[in-house]
């Protein structure tokens, strides 16, 4: 299987000759979404709704997942470039794509401190408590920090295993803890925590996954053809994301918690406590690295400067550490709730640009045959509309008490934006043609 290296290309096309197979891309896309936080989002849907709304709620942020993620991946495969990058020609400019960069690396950073948070928590109770969550939380994330910024490769492999073993795991729990439950019995227990509705689950699934989407075309730029595509994201989504995420509602709504660790212990004991402390060594190296380099591209693209990358993970791994220690994991839902609202009017305005406006569409057709990018004069330096539209998107997510409000940030932007567009293309021309006579 060829390896895809994400940090390949960042400021250039994925040339054809250097696309991978179909297998390549869906198992790192799978593996993707197969983690401990999608476990983490089941067992809080299992552990507040019924069955029937936790699986309702499942099933329609899965759907709306699936349509806005394959707009973007499409485009991702077309253009052969990552997500941020394509966003300076759908509507956002070199610099609102810097922007939308900064949205990715705060998210991102707050990842970390959920998943580190668990970490600490794992490694505190399979210490027998000894250490204490905020040390055990210092101590985790300081050391994921070094092993981010120097680089140690040898427990970067053992975390890359982990993952499997954890999806195993789970496999196994799910079989120990369901089997001699059947479906009716499940059905009839009540939500154990505070009660969500269904409007509220399918926005914090939506918030859970939408990081995804917005990085999905940093992997399908690397698929040959759209059915390529589509498959990664079928089996992705549906394979990968669903399976975890019903497993682990069913799993919460039978043991009445949505406690991870509580899960883990019950189940397995202090073996599985340690499969869970090295799958998160993998999800918050991706995320640590990921929220610096971002951070260190968008600080360049803004003022020009170039950050140390090493001093910038090690401010980053800080930030993050604290925020575990601060008790970002108790704010779980309302993480994902937020995200769930601020990132889908993003992904949009880019939808929106891209296949309805499609703005840029004729010089990106162009560029491509040469193997390039548009130029600097030919990329947009800011799309105020864009980002405006944006904010105006999350705002009416906050507000609007009627609906999904994911549903309503992702609509509002779209609509939004583009009725000022076609406004203001409208009153550009007027003023070319009096310019050409």
């Amino acid at each position: 299987m060829i390896m895809i290296k994400t940090e390949d290309y960042p400021l250039s096309r994925v040339p054809q000759d250097k696309r991978v197979s179909f297998f390549s891309v869906a198992i790192v896309y799978m593996g993707a979404l197969t983690s401990l936080d999608q476990f983490m989002l089941g067992a809080v849907l299992g552990n507040s709704m019924t069955l029937t709304d936790a699986f309702t709620a499942l099933f329609v942020a899965s759907i709306i997942f699936c349509v806005v993620t394959y707009g973007l991946g499409m485009a991702g495969m077309r253009e052969g470039v990552s997500g941020s990058l394509l966003a300076r020609w759908c509507g956002f400019g070199r610099l609102g794509a810097a922007l939308v960069g900064v949205v990715v690396a705060v998210s991102l950073l707050g990842w970390f401190g959920i998943q580190n948070a668990i970490f600490a928590k794992s490694l505190d109770f399979a210490l027998g408590q000894k250490l204490g969550f905020n040390l055990a939380a210092i101590l985790s994330g300081s050391l994921l920090t070094i092993l981010v910024a120097f680089g140690f490769k040898a427990l970067r492999i053992a975390a890359r295993i982990a993952v499997p073993m954890f999806i195993l795991l789970v496999a196994y729990i799910s079989f120990k803890i369901l089997t001699g439950h059947n479906m009716s019995d499940i059905s009839q227990l009540t939500a154990a925590g505070d009660t969500l509705s269904t409007s509220a689950g399918i926005t914090i699934v939506m918030g859970g996954a939408i990081m995804a989407s917005l990085v999905t075309p940093d992997l399908t730029r690397y698929s040959k053809n759209g059915k390529h595509v589509l498959g990664v994201i079928f089996i992705g989504i549906i394979v990968g994301k669903c399976a975890v995420n019903g497993l682990a509602i069913l799993i919460a709504k039978t043991l009445g918690t949505a406690d991870v660790v509580s899960i883990m212990s019950q189940a397995v004991g202090v073996t599985g406590l340690l499969v869970v402390v090295f799958s998160t060594l993998k999800v918050n190296d991706l995320n640590l690295y990921c929220s610096s380099l971002g951070i260190v591209n968008v600080v360049e693209g803004l003022t020009g400067k170039k950050l140390k990358y090493l001093s910038t993970t090690l401010v980053i791994g800080g930030l993050g550490t604290t925020l575990s220690v601060l008790g970002i994991l108790d704010r779980f839902v309302d993480f994902l709730t937020v995200m769930g609202i601020v990132l889908p009017p993003i992904i949009g305005i880019m939808l929106t640009d891209y296949y309805v406006l499609r703005s840029h569409r004729k010089i990106l057709d162009m560029s491509r045959l040469e193997g390039k990018l548009p130029d600097e004069t030919q990329t947009p330096v800011i799309g105020w509309v864009a980002i405006i539209t944006s904010i105006v998107g999350s705002i009416v997510g906050v507000m609007v008490e009627w609906g999904i409000p994911t549903i309503n940030s992702l609509l509002a932007a779209s609509l939004i934006y583009w009725l000022c567009k076609v406004a203001v293309n409208r009153n550009q021309k007027p003023v070319e043609s009096e310019k050409a006579i």
